[in-house]
């Protein structure tokens, strides 16, 4: 039986991106002129390093509540920095917030532009489930790409103030689209996040995109999918 809405994680199912551990440059740059030089290039990018790396063992922690924009900044970056070039940045927050999410890199999974067109030619509505620091990017990302308009909804938790797997991020999405969560299907590449998620959602399937991601994780420790796929076309043959 087809889903009434198919919802869908973005890194890992929508797009994806090489992992890199370089702050993007556009962020460093802003940073060292927004504090006027206070602070040295290799300074800003040594510290975004350690934020980033810090946020993500926070995130790993499956915090059901998301951090603002501001609290991120202020928990993993300011600490120790010149007054002035703190004021400065919490100034900028929101733009700093969008360069440091956007990835130049970013490209569509194989099959994502197919599987889009063929689940709204059935009539299936759509919406984007993601945890991300900033939705804006992200949104973004799909508009250029030009698959932003096959959704109806998107749900960011920067933006919902919860995050995966707390299941209040499928059940906003599901409310929006006006469809119960029982009848949904969700894609995402993590079973520790999307997978469980799912679960505690109750949707009628949760499908398992392989990702990078998806191989670090050790698969007996969190719920098993009700379905594994390679890619869109994947999605595209379980929607027969």
């Amino acid at each position: 039986m087809s889903p009434a809405a198919l919802l869908l994680d973005f890194g890992g199912v929508l797009a994806d991106a090489p992992k890199g551990r370089t702050p993007p440059p556009e962020v460093v740059l802003h940073i060292y002129n927004l504090t006027g030089g206070v602070l040295t290039p290799g300074e800003i990018q040594h510290r975004l390093i350690e934020a980033d790396a810090a946020y993500g063992r926070w995130r790993d922690e499956d915090n059901p509540d998301e951090l603002s924009q501001a609290e991120v900044w202020e928990r993993f970056v300011l600490g120790g920095w010149p007054s002035s070039a703190q004021v400065r940045v919490r100034a900028a927050v929101k733009r700093l917030s969008y360069d440091w999410a956007w990835r130049h890199n970013w490209a569509l999974r194989p099959g994502i532009p197919e599987m889009l067109a063929a689940t709204a030619d059935r009539g299936i509505p759509m919406a984007v489930v993601s945890n991300t620091l900033c939705g804006a990017a992200h949104r973004d990302f799909l508009a250029k790409a030009g698959v932003g308009g096959f959704f109806e909804v998107q749900v960011y938790s920067d933006e919902a103030g919860v995050r995966k797997p707390n299941p209040q991020m499928i059940w906003l999405a599901a409310a929006e689209l006006d469809v119960a969560p029982a009848e949904c299907w969700f894609v995402g590449d993590s079973r520790r996040r999307d997978v469980r998620c799912a679960r505690r959602a109750e949707v009628a399937k949760a499908i398992l995109m392989r990702s990078p991601r998806t191989d670090r994780e050790d698969p007996a420790a969190w719920p098993s999918p009700d379905a594994t796929v390679d890619d869109g076309f994947g999605v595209i043959e379980l929607l027969g």
